[in-house]
């Protein structure tokens, strides 16, 4: 093989993997930004039912007796103490993969980021279905109470 025709080729093989690399970074940015507005979109909804819940959550608690409101508040506390701990944690993984990254690789941080994300919203999903069941249960007290 000549010395030319071996420049050729490589110059051949860079252009084929640059043009991949680009194909590859426009697919992981786009993927990137679906993640950010199926989470954005998430967000939205997941504010629009915490309103929901909230104004039904003040219905019952003005028909509720002083008890329930006082079990009511004790859990509520029990449970935003328990979100603050997972999100010192969470702020701990942070610092840790940040010092692991030597605090430099925006990367890292990014898939800290997204991981800490996935995780909260595994949490929160949870929660819902926890919400949920709660729900099911109080309807058909309520049902067995009347009939």
């Amino acid at each position: 093989m000549k010395m030319s025709d071996m420049f050729a080729m490589l110059a051949q093989n860079a252009r084929v993997f640059e043009e991949r690399m680009g194909a590859w970074q426009a697919e992981m940015s786009k993927n990137s930004e679906e993640a950010m507005e199926q989470a954005r979109k998430w967000q939205e909804g997941a504010v629009q039912r915490q309103e929901e819940v909230n104004q039904q959550l003040r219905a019952h608690m003005e028909q509720a007796s002083e008890q329930v409101r006082n079990q009511w508040t004790q859990m509520q506390s029990a449970w935003e103490s328990q979100f603050e701990r997972l999100r010192q944690q969470g702020e701990e993984m942070r610092a840790a993969a940040m010092k692991m990254s030597g605090g430099k690789d925006s990367a890292g941080f990014a898939d800290w980021a997204e991981a800490y994300a996935a995780q909260m919203v595994s949490f929160a999903q949870k929660m819902q279905g926890e919400a949920a069941d709660a729900i099911a249960k109080a309807t058909e007290a309520r049902a067995n109470r009347k009939g």
